[in-house]
């Protein structure tokens, strides 16, 4: 592998994993707002383990689940990516997805970042399709799925397992958008090269 792909956008920067990226992460993932939509907040040890299991994906693929910075910003303020769905779904799918600190929502940093991650699974990687899916309570991501041109068929929404049966959240709801749809420009792609 030539190394891990990094994004540019207007205002935001996907790259790989610092060692200094842990400790804000893993007090994001203790933060009962951001983790509202999973089973529980996560330890310092579940927290770092997350990150060891990203970056040997990412250093294996070339991309995955990139660090945001807002350079002149915040150094770090989550994730956004693409990583392998198919443990999930029960098939062959790569996801997009995003977790970011609550201080930094409502800025469009999820959208912005996301489109750029869709550029690179469709231009970059040719990928066919890229799933995105979330609890059915949670508006905010569902509303950056649509905002980037997925869309989502309920016959499609599934039981989650990986998550316990008795969790009021197992129920999730699948988008999905593929290679045509995002070139035909549904999406609105605003990655900068």
């Amino acid at each position: 592998m030539t190394g891990v792909v990094t994004l540019r956008t207007e205002r935001l920067l996907l790259r790989p994993w610092r060692d200094s990226d842990r400790a804000p992460f893993a007090a994001m993932n203790a933060d009962p707002k951001v983790m509202e939509h999973f089973p529980a907040v996560s330890t310092r040890a579940e927290s770092d383990a997350t990150v060891e299991r990203i970056v040997a994906r990412m250093e294996q693929q070339g991309f995955g689940l990139w660090a945001v910075e807002v350079p002149g910003v915040a150094e770090f303020i989550g994730f956004i990516g693409l990583g392998p769905a198919n443990a999930v779904l029960g098939r062959p799918a790569v996801e997009i997805g995003w977790r970011l600190a609550a201080e930094h929502w409502g800025r469009g940093y999820a959208t912005e970042g996301a489109r750029a991650s869709l550029a690179q699974a469709f231009d970059g990687l040719d990928l066919d399709e890229v799933v995105s899916f979330t609890t059915t309570a949670n508006e905010r991501s569902r509303h950056v799925m649509e905002k980037i041109g997925m869309t989502r068929r309920a016959a499609d929404d599934f039981d989650h397992p990986g998550v316990p049966a008795s969790w009021p959240g197992r129920r999730h709801v699948l988008y999905r958008i593929t290679r045509d749809q995002w070139r035909s420009g549904v999406a609105a792609p605003q990655a900068l090269r």
